[in-house]
């Protein structure tokens, strides 16, 4: 970790040790109406929840807890077959109020302290940009963060996270249930078919989030299947 991207040291007792090597990144926003709201609950030991990174709307990035330690920050979470999430996983919450106190764009100060820090943890963990997620992609029935607001196709031009494909058709699948099924091999829980659904819109399709399977993203779903299994999508 290259020292000058972190600005604080604010320990927080809330981790143990991992079971499982890194492999994901997991985008998260706060949720707290302020900043020291939130690094108060993540430092919490009655809270029991932490990060391994907090940045501020400002830039200034905070670590938490050491890389090598479990942090808690997934909750119940699920991808592509890991069910230990904070075991396998970087967690980096981003200072925003959230849907319940004012959602709002993400800064471009934060996201310029985002990338070069997302940019080295993938490169030292070899994590594929598959696997850099939002908590609504691992939790798809609890959580809405990061939300429709953040600029993953910024990553996507840095190469820290999936592009969006390009259309030219649409793909109407058989039956809602083929769909179900194409989106859990490409990583998402299901049990919740309809959040399933809203967690994969808010993250490929946010200008509609309604639950309902429909061209546009059974179209933008195989797109992404056919890329992973040439290969392209790593």
């Amino acid at each position: 970790m290259n020292r000058w991207l972190v600005h604080r040291e604010v320990p927080s007792p809330n981790w143990n040790e991992r079971k499982l090597p890194v492999s994901m990144v997991v985008l998260h926003y706060t949720g707290m109406r302020t900043a020291d709201e939130a690094l108060e609950r993540l430092c919490d030991p009655a809270a029991e929840v932490s990060a391994h990174y907090m940045i501020d709307e400002d830039g200034t990035v905070i670590r938490l807890v050491a890389e090598e330690k479990r942090a808690w920050h997934a909750g119940r979470s699920s991808w592509r077959g890991i069910t230990d999430v904070n075991s396998a996983s970087i967690g980096i919450e981003l200072v925003n109020p959230g849907h319940e106190f004012g959602y709002r764009p993400f800064p471009e100060a934060q996201m310029e302290a985002l990338i070069p820090l997302l940019a080295d943890i993938v490169k030292r963990h070899d994590i594929p940009r598959a696997n850099v997620v939002g908590h609504s992609d691992v939790a798809p029935a609890r959580k809405e963060d990061p939300g429709e607001l953040f600029p993953w196709d910024l990553l996507a031009r840095y190469r820290l996270a999936l592009a969006k494909p390009k259309l030219a058709i649409q793909l109407v699948f058989d039956n809602p249930g083929a769909f179900y099924l194409a989106l859990e091999r490409f990583g998402y829980d299901i049990t919740d078919p309809s959040a399933a659904v809203r967690a994969f819109q808010r993250r490929w399709r946010p200008s509609r989030i309604d639950g309902e399977v429909d061209g546009q993203i059974g179209a933008l779903l195989f797109e992404l299947l056919l890329e992973r299994d040439v290969g392209r999508a790593r």
